[in-house]
């Protein structure tokens, strides 16, 4: 840029002047400071260059929108102490099969209420009471995490046969997918009631209610010894 020239110095040192590569501050030119300042002022705004007035690094704002996308999951307080206990392994098997934790946690409550070593009469295994011929050969049905891969897979299926419906997918983990697609009249009555529980349980999870009236009629009617079992297996019948 232009550099202001003094005309105290004479022409040779006028020529060295010219001749210099310098910046604002030229050693054989040297105006007064706050000039100087100004110019280099006015150059940067010219060049929309950023001004940094300090050496301390300049953090950005987080922005609200990049925020707002992330998912809140969470359980429901709804569900009884047995399921509680997995919480955080619900909301993980949840996401990693794209099913809300809530759905997920109604299923446990309803078959084993957190029992992972729980044994039907039919054979129907842990959390999830997974039915034996659903595990890959050499997997232990009673290990939670396969227990859980195998159990929401089929829920996932469910789901998605009964496009989106929890109703018609509660339908179709307990009395098997073909169920979804049949007349309600057609259902096993350990069908009936599973749903006549479940779907209600489910809603009032997700609702956000502190409490659950269905879960408390189904806890007094076919529950209250399977959490009993639950609690003891668990550690935390005190």
């Amino acid at each position: 840029m232009p550099r202001a020239r003094s005309q105290q110095y004479d022409d040779r040192q006028t020529a060295a002047a010219d001749n210099d590569a310098g910046g604002c501050l030229s050693f054989y030119a040297l105006p007064p400071l706050a000039v100087i300042l100004i110019a280099c002022l006015l150059a940067a705004l010219a060049l929309n260059l950023p001004i940094q007035t300090s050496a301390s690094p300049i953090v950005q704002p987080v922005s609200i929108a990049a925020t707002s996308s992330i998912p809140s999951s969470g359980l429901s307080p709804i569900f009884t102490r047995e399921v509680q206990y997995w919480g955080n392994h619900i909301v993980r098997w949840a996401n990693a099969s794209s099913l809300d934790p809530n759905l997920v946690a109604t299923v446990m409550q309803i078959e084993s209420c957190g029992d992972p070593n729980a044994l039907s009469r039919s054979g129907a295994m842990g959390l999830f009471q997974v039915m034996p011929f659903h595990f890959h050969y050499g997997e232990n049905g009673f290990d939670t995490e396969t227990n859980a891969l195998r159990g929401l897979e089929y829920l996932a299926r469910s789901l998605q046969t009964a496009n989106g419906d929890p109703r018609l997918a509660l339908a179709g983990y307990n009395g098997g997918i073909g169920v979804i697609n049949r007349g309600e009249w057609t259902w096993h009555a350990e069908t009936a009631r599973y749903v006549r529980y479940g779907e209600p349980i489910y809603n009032e999870a997700r609702s956000g209610l502190s409490s659950s009236v269905a879960l408390d009629e189904w806890y007094q009617n076919y529950g209250a010894g399977l959490c009993r079992q639950a609690a003891q297996r668990l550690g935390i019948d005190n």
